[in-house]
């Protein structure tokens, strides 16, 4: 498991293009029939990837789980969220079955045991996109398709940021601890996200981008709004946000992005907004 400590704003300022990628880019999470996880310190979050190809892949293939949680299992004091952005699959949890389609997501309530991961067909693997957090109660473990999101519509053509914010994984859908998970797509011609830019100091983020065209790429905003820095995003790439940061993006093309949340409350207005000419 690649371990990531946190990281304070005032030595990211003098960080090189490099050593911003290798604090906060999380790349190749979908090697076949592997589980890549990426542990933060910041809120504790973990990001996952796992493409089942030509096994069935259990959820803690390759993991230490006692050596890096301190638990019989990995989910024992931990939520997860997950999206599928490959092909058809099915994820099972304690012995039941959930086909999983594109774009659609899964939440595991804490205490699951055994999670297992496989794809309907080899050569149209699912590749299925995982947020896991701490959690201190069991909910409820509920699949969860794009219709039953909640929609927020935001955004207009003329400022190149019409988009629409699917909620998942919110209060407004289920019960969870902490996490908070949804999938923001933007529409053809529109290239902004979250913008105006803002921080949320109780929570940090962790953002995916996916449907970049081939050629395409992401400009990834981050650091404090006064002392901006910048990813350049590929296809199916990663990034962690911790909660002095900004995170906000404008891509070469539309595309579409999964967010996750995790800290002190799941109040999705919960942010500190900046005015976009108040940025440097």
């Amino acid at each position: 498991m690649d371990i990531r400590y946190s990281a304070n704003q005032r030595d990211v300022k003098r960080y090189t293009t490099q050593e911003l990628r290798d604090e906060f880019l999380i790349q190749n999470l979908y090697r076949p029939d592997e589980v890549v996880a990426v542990y933060s310190h910041v809120d504790r979050m973990v990001t996952l990837g796992c493409m089942p190809v030509n096994e069935v892949v259990p959820l803690d293939k390759g993991i230490d789980i006692w050596a890096n949680f301190g638990t019989q299992y990995f989910l024992e004091r931990r939520e997860l969220g997950m999206f599928n952005i490959g092909g058809t699959g099915k994820v099972t949890v304690d012995g039941t079955v959930y086909p999983m389609g594109y774009k659609d997501c899964l939440y595991i309530t804490r205490g699951a045991k055994v999670v297992t991961f496989e794809s309907d067909c080899p050569e149209k693997p699912a590749k299925f996109y995982m947020v896991s957090a701490p959690a201190h109660c069991s909910y409820e473990t509920r699949l969860i398709k794009l219709a039953d999101a909640a929609k927020r519509p935001l955004g207009a053509m003329e400022t190149s940021n019409k988009r629409t914010i699917n909620q998942f994984i919110h209060p407004d859908v289920l019960k969870t601890c902490q996490l908070s998970m949804g999938m923001t797509v933007l529409e053809p011609g529109s290239v902004w996200n979250t913008m105006p830019a803002h921080t949320h100091e109780r929570r940090m983020e962790i953002y995916t981008y996916f449907e970049i065209p081939e050629g395409n790429v992401v400009f990834h905003m981050m650091g404090e709004g006064q002392e901006t820095r910048h990813i350049v995003m590929h296809n199916e790439d990663a990034v962690i946000s911790p909660s002095w940061s900004i995170h906000a993006g404008a891509g070469t093309s539309n595309y579409t992005f999964i967010w996750a949340m995790g800290g002190e409350n799941q109040a999705f207005d919960d942010m500190d907004n900046i005015a976009v000419t108040d940025l440097r």
